[in-house]
């Protein structure tokens, strides 16, 4: 019998990635969100709507299942309140069925110094709210001694139009010929291309016996500097583009009265420190795994 996982906003960035990854390499996937509403049925997924707030439901959704992939992510302003609302439930359903709790991670814990070349070694120094909210989680998962594995990457790339960085900001305008930029161009950025991670979630579920109870794995995904990132997208798109700036100022101001505003400055930081993930870890355990290359990713996530 194929073993089965559950996902958690299996709607959401990853979560649907992941579902799509769980499914492809033939686990049996369960994937709960709040409500299905409107969403066309996958043949062979097992959908449950309900609240993974609720520790009583998620326990109880989550019966019966090895991998618990926690894609779960609340938007910004409601991370204080929400994270460890969060993180407690999936505790106790991972306590109750013994399975194995994955979690898509970022590099906010490390901070605004944080080295250009980071790894499971590299201190964490968080200096954000949002990087002290994560590390707090991670530390709860590796205190509570559930089974975990996180998978820390960097800005995502996918072929939905999700509002990440990549289509709401750098190729919104192009069709028009511009891209605009977050930070200088010259300055290292790491990125994940989620079919990719997704992928190697899986491959890291089935290897899970071999790790120890709570691992942080770096995804190495692509490290491209804008002007690399620019020169990708002429590449493939076969045309030359204008490059701006993002006006931060801008986001500030508008950040003393919109909470999102104020969230999205305060990472900033991430455009401005040249910070690459190293994979050695993550290759180590799937010597298998084959990456996308970054023009076919490009390729996809611009759909040309």
């Amino acid at each position: 019998m194929s073993e089965q996982v559950i996902i958690l906003g299996a709607k959401g960035r990853f979560g649907r990635a992941a579902t799509l990854a769980f499914h492809n390499a033939g686990w049996q996937v369960r994937a709960l969100a709040r409500d299905w509403q409107g969403e066309a049925a996958v043949p062979g997924i097992e959908r449950v709507a309900g609240d993974a707030f609720d520790e009583a439901v998620l326990t109880d959704a989550a019966d019966n299942c090895d991998v618990i992939v926690n894609a779960l992510n609340p938007p910004y302003p409601k991370w204080s309140r929400d994270l460890p609302r969060l993180t407690t439930s999936v505790i106790a359903a991972a306590k109750a069925t013994g399975a194995t709790v994955m979690i898509p991670g970022n590099i906010y814990n490390y901070g605004a110094d944080m080295p250009p070349q980071l790894s499971e070694n590299t201190p964490m120094v968080p200096t954000t709210r949002k990087g002290r909210l994560r590390a707090e989680m991670e530390q709860a998962f590796e205190t509570a001694g559930v089974p975990a594995i996180v998978l820390r990457a960097g800005d995502f790339i996918e072929r939905e139009k999700t509002g990440n960085w990549f289509d709401s900001q750098i190729t919104k305008n192009l069709a028009k010929g511009t891209l605009m930029y977050p930070g200088p161009l010259d300055q290292a950025h790491a990125w994940a291309y989620l079919p990719d991670m997704a992928q190697a979630m899986v491959g890291l579920a089935e290897a899970r016996a071999t790790f120890s109870t709570f691992e942080a794995i770096g995804f190495p995904g692509f490290t491209l500097t804008g002007s690399e990132l620019v020169a990708v997208i002429e590449q493939v798109t076969g045309r030359a583009m204008k490059v701006k700036a993002l006006p931060w100022s801008i986001i500030r101001i508008l950040g003393t009265f919109m909470p999102q505003m104020r969230e999205v400055a305060e990472m900033s930081y991430l455009w401005h420190r040249p910070h690459a993930i190293n994979g050695i870890k993550m290759m180590t355990a799937l010597r298998g795994f084959q990456a996308t290359p970054i023009a076919a990713a490009l390729r996809e996530a611009i759909a040309i």
